[in-house]
């Protein structure tokens, strides 16, 4: 397949998934066409007793985990990245009168923004809401897919020192304007459009996880194609990279995992998160499958994990072409450069000797350039899933990224060549 192919396929599930509720629903779907069977936590799963090789499980519906089995397995070969990005999330009781009369939305930060590229853009709403339908809580995705709302700068007159400097306040600052004030109106505005697009009262919506989401779609840009500008791409750029290995490859000697989990950009201390026992009780209950006597379970567990390894995806920073201060004096990863290997002193990224060749080793044998990020040594850099799920599973693991400029904006540029470069190396991760 050519990376104009990937490229595309990768923007357009970008923009199906404004959430993470809707990235597991995208690949869930992408899956069942590649002919996955889906497994439910609550249910018991006999593999033993099915004829399909190829499943997945999702948690929350914000999380979700792939697998494929081989016959005799030596352990397990997995990829982490995670389905959330930086955004607002809304309130409860969200619609307030702002000056003017207009309403406008009371909404929070999720995770860590870059605040002011929020403002004088395109903006909606998406997420899940539960409602009471016949009795029974059920959940239905939700995306408002229009441009419905925005939020307004101050007017240069008004703040003279705007380009000097602006400390936003998301109480104050970056209320989302969404209506104009209705007197006549009961009830919450936003809570009313949202029971319209899902065609049932207001009054049965009981709760709602719903998030402001930028509605610019991705594109390739530059002189002759050479970038993406896109939201979200940390790190459903990675998620679409990972899941399309998977698809493609065949398990051989090991259990093929994808984890897909929610949460990370907030420390993925949840249920979904990379910080729960949702990894470690699906490898468990693969194991159960395979074990050759049912008094070893445990052991034979242990075993499989023993022999494992774990690549952790999640996009990492090039160095900006403004900026190079803010670089490494000498792990100075490039747009276009290929696979970027993540290293820490402190182990925010687990990568290590020995891993660091897997990787290197794995790059090589698909052809595909091996890039090395390390943070300045004076400058904090961020966390990801590999340490957090690696305290759970005890694997050797090794973080990766694909390099971007903008972490954290609202949109995000990355290099064109990069997606297919790391497909071809989970690939021939996957086809060990």
């Amino acid at each position: 397949m050519k990376k104009t192919d990937y490229n595309k396929k990768m923007l357009e599930f970008v923009t199906k998934s404004p959430t993470a509720f809707h990235a597991v629903e995208n690949l869930a779907s992408d899956l069942e066409a590649n002919g996955y069977e889906e497994l439910k936590e609550s249910e018991l799963w006999k593999l033993s007793q099915k004829k399909n090789t190829k499943f997945y499980v999702k948690r929350n519906d914000s999380a979700i985990i792939a697998f494929t089995l081989p016959k005799n397995p030596k352990g397990f070969h997995i990829t982490a990245s995670h389905s959330d990005s930086p955004c607002f999330k809304v309130k409860d009781n969200p619609s307030m009168k702002g000056a003017g009369k207009v309403t406008v939305l009371n909404t929070e930060k999720y995770g860590g923004m870059i605040l002011s590229t929020w403002f004088d853009r395109p903006l909606s709403i998406a997420g899940r809401v539960v409602v009471r339908e016949d009795g029974a809580l059920n959940c239905k995705l939700v995306n408002v897919d229009r441009d419905l709302c925005v939020i307004p700068n101050v007017a240069i007159h008004m703040n003279r020192n705007m380009n000097d400097g602006v400390a936003y306040n998301p109480q104050v600052d970056l209320l989302p304007l969404f209506a104009a004030e209705n007197k006549d109106e009961e009830g919450d505005a936003l809570m009313q459009l949202i029971a319209n697009e899902l065609k049932v009262n207001e009054k049965d919506i009981l709760a709602h996880d719903l998030y402001v989401y930028a509605r610019e779609e991705g594109r390739v840009i530059g002189a002759n194609g050479e970038f993406i500008l896109s939201p979200r791409l940390d790190d459903l750029q990675s998620v679409f990279a990972c899941m399309s290995a998977l698809t493609e490859s065949k398990s051989k000697d090991y259990v093929n995992i994808c984890a897909v989990f929610d949460n990370e950009e907030v420390g993925s201390g949840t249920k979904q998160g990379a910080d729960s026992t949702f990894l470690e009780d699906v490898m468990r209950r693969i194991s159960n499958n395979f074990a050759p006597d049912k008094d070893e379970k445990e052991e034979y567990y242990l075993t499989l994990v023993a022999n494992s390894f774990l690549i952790s995806a999640d996009n990492a920073h090039a160095i900006h072409p403004n900026h190079a201060e803010k670089a490494d004096p000498v792990n100075r990863p490039v747009l276009n450069g290929g696979i970027v290997l993540k290293y820490h002193g402190s182990q925010k990224y687990t990568t290590d000797g020995v891993s660091a060749a897997k990787v290197k080793d794995l790059c090589d044998k698909a052809g595909v350039p091996c890039q090395t990020y390390t943070n300045r040594s004076d400058i904090a850099g961020g966390s990801t899933l590999g340490n957090i799920s690696t305290a759970h599973v005890s694997v050797s693991s090794a973080d990766i990224g694909l390099p971007q400029l903008s972490m954290h904006s609202a949109v995000e540029t990355a290099g064109a060549k990069d997606t297919e470069m790391a497909i071809k190396m989970l690939k021939e991760f996957y086809s060990e």
